[in-house]
């Protein structure tokens, strides 16, 4: 990674926990349905799947937010779901309803025939995609790449869909945990050579979704989750100094875990908005960089009340963290939704960067 390129590294030096000289923001979610360039787009290559699998197009969409507002950051344009895809699960989407999968794996035999894919054929686009952006950025931003959290994934593969209860996944957890260990580490492999693909592609900050890792009880978590996250932040090689690649866990639900995850390895942790902040940072104690967390919903607010809740949301972390805003970064609880005014995403953005002025 070559930081010295870069024109604004606010981003990568907040995860580090140095000195900015105004909180970085960006948005998960940020390049998505609620902007008329997208749709367009969309309507233009026909599905999700056709963008998401085409490097140019990905990159376009990637680039979008940015040319709107001023961002801290930009996020690969990709998918959670393409290392099971890759897998030959089968992912296609229904509209209204989100992905699926035609191929769903429901026993420990389903799991044996299982293998990490290879990164440069099997998830070519995705690493072209990578380059193609970093290429496009110029050094105006950091890229971000991602990927699912070995459980989230697994959700996913054994229910088929989305889910309700998780009932299929949570009863495999109950009666046969040996299988779903099975599943939950060759997804770790997964993970790992993907995300390490991503950085030699040319990603600057790596983050994970554990989306769903919230529908566990405490116990489960610790069992089926945490040490597969952990397992990544041991294994990931990431570098060190500036010219390391920092990594994001995020989780919805998992205010229950920060001090955990604080411990486990990773340089930041995301959080969704059903903690303050403030307690957040009290509970990391400097660990870990912090990155969120307004409630998503605070952009169907009036320009002020979005205004009132980002100063909030900023206030909570300095108040957390002895006074001193270093060492986060600001961005949603969770993904933006199709019907947001992308006006009010401006103000948003606009007033973090004001209020947070050093």
């Amino acid at each position: 990674m070559n930081v010295d390129r870069l024109k604004n590294d606010r981003f990568l030096r907040a995860l580090r926990r140095e000195p900015v000289d105004r909180t970085p923001i960006w948005l998960m979610r940020q390049a998505g349905r609620y902007l008329p360039e997208y749709r367009e787009t969309r309507r233009r290559a026909g599905s999700f799947l056709a963008m998401a699998q085409n490097p140019d197009i990905a990159c376009e969409i990637t680039l979008q937010p940015l040319a709107r507002f001023d961002l801290d950051a930009a996020i690969l344009f990709s998918d959670i779901l393409t290392i099971p895809d890759a897998m030959g699960l089968g992912l296609y989407f229904v509209e209204g309803e989100g992905p699926k999968f035609r191929d769903p794996v429901r026993d420990a035999a389903a799991i044996a025939k299982l293998g990490v894919p290879d990164m440069e054929r099997e998830l070519r686009y995705v690493m072209d995609a990578v380059r193609t952006i970093r290429a496009e950025l110029d050094g105006k931003v950091p890229l971000i790449g991602f990927s699912g959290s070995p459980w989230t994934l697994a959700c996913y593969m054994v229910e088929g869909g989305g889910s309700k209860d998780f009932a299929r996944i949570k009863a495999i957890a109950l009666n046969d945990p040996q299988a779903l260990h099975a599943l939950l580490s060759v997804n770790t492999d997964a993970v790992i050579a993907y995300l390490s693909a991503q950085r030699a592609a040319g990603a600057q900050a790596l983050q994970v979704f554990d989306t769903w890792g919230g529908v566990l009880s405490p116990a489960m978590y610790r069992e089926f989750s945490l040490p597969y996250l952990t397992r990544i932040a041991a294994e990931l090689e990431r570098g060190a100094g500036v010219e390391r690649t920092p990594l994001i866990l995020f989780g919805k639900g998992n205010s229950a875990h920060l001090e955990a995850l604080a411990d486990c390895g990773t340089d930041a942790v995301g959080v969704d908005w059903l903690v303050e902040l403030g307690e957040a940072a009290r509970r990391t104690g400097g660990k870990v960089a912090l990155q969120g967390n307004l409630d998503p919903a605070a952009l169907y607010g009036s320009p002020e009340a979005i205004r009132r809740e980002a100063r909030r949301a900023l206030d909570s972390y300095r108040d957390g963290n002895a006074g001193s805003r270093e060492g986060h970064v600001f961005n949603l609880g969770h993904g933006m939704s199709p019907d947001m005014d992308p006006e009010h995403v401006a103000v948003l953005v606009d007033e973090v960067h004001r209020y947070s002025a050093r």
